[in-house]
């Protein structure tokens, strides 16, 4: 059971601490637990009630009002609010109650309403990016669990999958052609598939090789499908080891375009080389990518006119 303080709901909530206190005193909506020394302190029941409140009065709910319903009118009124039709704000409070409820139906509806809106591209760019930013402080503050990460790491995996499959058909040979891989040790899959995704629909050939591939394979799978670039990225994997022999030791093996990403390139400060280039993230790599092909496309259009 995670411990909160009132900065730690203030952070979660997005409740001022002071706004807080005088809703303690003024309605006794919460009453925090307190230290031997009389300190505050909120356990995960009070998290989840101050999510909803506070959901209820960015909604146009007076506190006043709040303060006089029940636990399960509180629950009962959010749940009428977080339908599919919802502003952004209110889409983002419904994803974290069917994340800690693990309803998937729910999760499942909310994001299928927002991808037919908005697209898939636009809706990880505007939903589910800040959404796991958020998610990423619950995590730290200890009030979701694995089992939350895990739910919710499989529903986006799925959907990226689902996107990705719409454009399996589109294949041109003359477009240029990346390998995707992430290395031993490396777990952030979600952004690789998010990649996956934009390059083919850019109209890029994908051959995605996976999770905890190795150098050899890496090597093995270029001049198998003769690759012109590979793509690879570090979060959390080379934290404690250096980077840059690795890089140097792939380099060394290919003539490829090299493509290096994530907060360990950063933080190592990797070297560039005639055939490894650093992008700092998703957005350059997306605008890398764009590059290459209307490079590619002028390269064809004009050779078709010199014939």
């Amino acid at each position: 059971m995670a411990i909160y303080s009132i900065n730690d709901l203030e952070k979660l909530c997005g409740i001022k601490a002071h706004t807080l206190r005088i809703w303690e005193k003024r309605y006794n909506i919460i009453v925090p637990k307190r230290t031997d020394t009389n300190i505050r302190y909120y356990l995960d029941d009070d998290l989840q009630k101050v999510l909803n409140i506070a959901f209820l009065n960015r909604n146009g709910y007076k506190i006043s009002k709040i303060a006089k319903l029940s636990d399960e009118e509180i629950l009962a009124t959010v749940a009428q609010h977080t339908e599919v039709d919802a502003t952004f704000d209110d889409k983002m409070d419904a994803l974290i109650f069917a994340m800690l409820e693990l309803n998937e139906f729910k999760f499942n509806k909310l994001l299928d309403h927002t991808i037919a809106e908005k697209g898939f591209e636009a809706t990880m760019n505007e939903l589910i990016y800040p959404f796991m930013d958020k998610l990423s402080m619950m995590w730290m503050a200890g009030s979701i669990k694995g089992a939350h990460e895990n739910f919710v790491a499989s529903v986006i995996r799925r959907k990226t999958i689902i996107a990705i499959d719409q454009y399996a058909s589109d294949y041109d040979p003359s477009a240029p052609k990346f390998i995707l891989y992430l290395p031993e040790g490396e777990s952030h899959e979600l952004s690789l598939l998010f990649l996956h995704f934009l390059l083919k629909k850019l109209g890029v050939n994908v051959v995605n090789l996976g999770s905890h591939v190795s150098v050899v394979d890496v090597l093995e799978g270029e001049k198998l499908c003769k690759a012109d670039f590979i793509f690879t990225l570090f979060n959390n994997s080379f934290s404690e080891t250096p980077l840059q022999p690795y890089i140097d030791e792939l380099s060394r093996h290919t003539d490829c375009q090299i493509l290096v990403s994530g907060y360990q390139t950063v933080a190592q400060n990797i070297k560039e080389t005639y055939n490894v280039k650093v992008l700092a993230g998703m957005s350059d790599v997306k605008q890398y990518a764009q590059k290459v092909v209307s490079t590619k496309l002028s390269a064809t259009t004009s050779k078709k006119k010199a014939s």
